[in-house]
């Protein structure tokens, strides 16, 4: 017979109240919106681009960097119109997970799973060799004395530490940190404008030397510049508010940081107009900005904010990589004991370590075969894209079914749903063909192991008992 969308909405009401919904041991409602964006913005780690990642991106694009950020905000802006309409209805620590799990066919919700919790650890990882990065710049003479994989353990093991401790210290942490690197490189950015006069940058905004394909690879490495703006949706159980909260921080972070990154990559680009080494070709950009801004002494001070910020970012991930892993041990997706929270704090002890372990791991392991810290931020990062292009894409394909679903259907959703998968669909494409150099070129390849792996671990778990079937959350 047919339902009408009150009736629906009168049913499962109860489980749509962020009150109600169920905490899985971890501490309920008291996060703040703010700590709640902190979340995706450290994950995020915007602070780090402009000196990491807005480099690499100008080697490939050079003067059409600005527009390889515009493309993928746009893209990343579609995904977070996405992900808000789920996150409006639900509110869970399985984040994309649990999306896809009330909507799709459970061979695509286990996908989605794996897929986010490799993205998670792998973000991790590359923002544990940015930290070696950032470290060896501080430490000078004394760095070749120090080995990077004991630095790699000082990064995981401190977000572990603090991630088992509180969620709420750890999102004040992390909100601090950010706030000030990112006001520190925006004030750097402001007096470079400023230096260079009210006046447009006619190589930039006439993309002089640049080329389609330079323009299209430049997009693939700014995605990893947003990713992980979702994550907010993993504090489902520990936010206020969370169906008000949430969705907005997820569009907010997305919007806020594009912004922050288009201008970043004008000043940058204006700014390096008149330096001896080109921007591709920094390691300390910043630096030379903030000489050429006036202000020399906020170079070595933000480095070190992106020292921290990377150390952020890890916890963050962490955060968010333990959340997800939880959810799927609860639906037989992974080992029961990494279901259990903390009795006194409130977090998923087991989870954690196991997600800090697993990001310490190729971090170690690389350093230890001296890899360098930017190197490992770039092959740990790519493979991170492909994860979170996964889930997005499935979450895009999942939205007019959870419309229709909850009596609401839209042609909106549809157009919205068609754009985006085609969006993210064309995104990892890019990644793959033309086939990028080595070492790049075999990324793709052990995603798609991993994604194997999962699959046939799905199947096993299938044959030998039923997966629980989706629940409303």
């Amino acid at each position: 017979m047919d339902v009408s969308a009150t009736e629906i909405r009168e049913k499962v009401s109860p489980f749509l109240d962020g009150e109600s919904a169920p905490s899985y041991g971890l501490r309920q409602q008291v996060l703040s919106p703010l700590e709640v964006l902190a979340q995706s913005i450290s994950t995020m780690a915007p602070s780090t681009t402009p000196t990491l990642t807005i480099p690499l991106v100008f080697a490939l694009a050079g003067n059409g960097t600005w527009l390889a950020y515009l493309i993928a905000m746009a893209g990343m802006l579609l995904m977070s119109l996405c992900i808000s309409i789920f996150a409006r209805d639900s509110a869970s620590p399985g984040s994309l997970y649990t999306y896809t799990r009330d909507t799709l066919p459970p061979i695509f919700a286990a996908i989605a799973a794996w897929a986010l919790f490799f993205a998670y650890i792998m973000t991790a990882s590359s923002v544990i060799g940015g930290f070696l990065n950032s470290s060896y710049l501080f430490l000078g003479r004394l760095g070749p004395h120090v080995p990077g994989a004991l630095l790699a353990v000082v990064a995981a093991g401190g977000a572990f530490a603090i991630a088992y401790r509180d969620v709420k210290v750890s999102a004040q942490i992390m909100l601090w940190i950010e706030a000030t690197s990112v006001c520190l490189i925006a004030l750097v950015v402001a007096l470079v404008l400023w230096k260079h006069g009210l006046h447009l940058d006619r190589a930039q905004l006439q993309l002089q030397g640049t080329t389609a394909s330079g323009i299209r690879l430049g997009v693939m490495l700014a995605i990893f510049s947003f990713v992980g703006f979702e994550s907010a949706t993993t504090l489902g159980s520990e936010a206020r508010e969370p169906l008000r909260n949430i969705p907005r921080a997820v569009i907010r972070s997305a919007a806020l940081a594009g912004v922050f990154f288009i201008v970043c990559t004008y000043g940058e680009t204006l700014g390096f107009h008149s330096s001896p080494t080109g921007l591709g070709e920094s390691n300390a950009p910043m630096r030379f900005l903030s000489a050429q801004g006036g202000l020399p002494i906020a170079g070595p001070i933000i480095d070190a904010g992106v020292l921290v910020s990377m150390f952020a970012a890890t916890l963050a991930c962490i955060i968010a990589a333990a959340r997800v892993l939880m959810l799927m041990a609860h639906h037989g997706l992974a080992h029961a004991s990494l279901s259990r929270t903390h009795s006194r704090n409130e977090t998923p002890a087991a989870a954690s370590l196991l997600a800090a372990v697993l990001a310490l791991l190729p971090v170690a392991w690389l350093a230890g075969r001296g890899v360098s810290g930017a190197d490992i931020y770039g092959w740990m990062g790519a493979l991170a894209v492909f994860g979170f292009l996964t889930a997005y894409a499935l979450v895009a394909v999942a939205v007019p079914i959870h419309l229709r679903r909850h009596g609401r259907p839209r042609w909106w959703g549809v157009a919205l749903s068609v754009v985006a998968t085609v969006a993210m669909l064309a995104a990892i494409l890019g990644t793959i063909y033309p086939i990028p150099p080595a070492p790049y070129r075999y990324l793709p390849l052990i995603y798609a192991v991993y994604l194997l792996l999962g699959v046939a671990w799905y199947t096993v778990l299938k044959r030998r008992r039923p997966v629980p079937s989706p629940s409303l959350r």
